[in-house]
């Protein structure tokens, strides 16, 4: 996960597991993500469950068992699973954070993108969905604002917790 990241509120937390959080991502139906720093200054992006989600029932488990999957992918197009917590208080995630804007942004502020730099953007995307089809997951949410453009290729996003 990456992006720019946002000052946080008043109510957000400080720490999310061994997380110190120093900013926000990002949010969606299924929570938030934050900008966190271990202990020794890894940046990763966490992503939050929603409360909500949380309290259904069996939602634990599908969550635990999405992580097994998520750390199984694989590939230069996505970045890794860093560690997480399905039996927190409030359930997260933490992957490698980029520090690339998403598809979504530089279209916005570059208008459209040159054909060759498409055919790349496609190639990489098509390989990091190969990487996570591998491992039992479907994306379920493609889409340019879940593609990050970094200088060394695409990184496909948020697929850590889609069946």
């Amino acid at each position: 996960m990456g992006s720019q990241s946002v000052p946080l509120r008043r109510w957000d937390p400080e720490r999310i597991g061994p997380y110190a959080v120093l900013g926000r991502l990002g949010s969606g139906s299924m929570g938030q993500v934050f900008l966190g720093r271990s202990a020794a200054g890894r940046l990763v992006a966490v992503k939050t469950i929603r409360p909500e989600l949380a309290e259904e029932a069996g939602f634990r488990t599908r969550f635990a068992q999405e992580v097994a999957a998520a750390r199984k992918v694989s590939g230069v197009y996505t970045p890794a699973v860093v560690d997480a917590d399905p039996e927190a208080d409030l359930p997260w995630l933490a992957t490698a954070y980029v520090a690339a804007p998403s598809l979504a942004r530089l279209v916005l502020a570059c208008g459209p993108l040159p054909v060759p730099t498409v055919r790349w953007l496609a190639a990489g995307c098509a390989e990091a969905l190969a990487s996570i089809h591998g491992a039992g997951l479907v994306h379920r949410d493609l889409k340019p604002s879940n593609v990050l453009v970094a200088p060394d290729g695409p990184r496909v996003i948020d697929f850590g917790v889609a069946r």
